[in-house]
């Protein structure tokens, strides 16, 4: 059904059964308790301290270097495979 056929009138009233639609859903949303979980023992990856470095850092610096340079190289050859070369 197109809209562009459909009597303004009409088409507001569907705006607003919408709309109505979403007050009713954002009104009933629910946020999480302020109160804290019931989890213990903190952070499961380390002993007691905060949070800290999970992985090998060294490992993604390189993965992303890696893939930069991946790019750049892909992106140079299809510049050259696809220039014009006479105009």
């Amino acid at each position: 059904m197109s809209l562009g056929r459909v009597p303004p009138v009409r088409r507001g009233a569907m705006a607003l059964i919408v709309g109505l639609m979403w007050l009713a859903f954002a009104l009933t949303a629910s946020a999480a308790s302020p109160s804290p979980g019931s989890a213990t023992g903190g952070d499961p990856r380390s002993s007691g301290q905060g949070p800290g470095l999970v992985g090998d850092p060294a490992f993604a610096l390189l993965a992303v270097v890696t893939i930069g340079l991946a790019t750049v190289a892909a992106t140079l050859l299809y510049v050259r495979l696809t220039a014009r070369t006479g105009r």
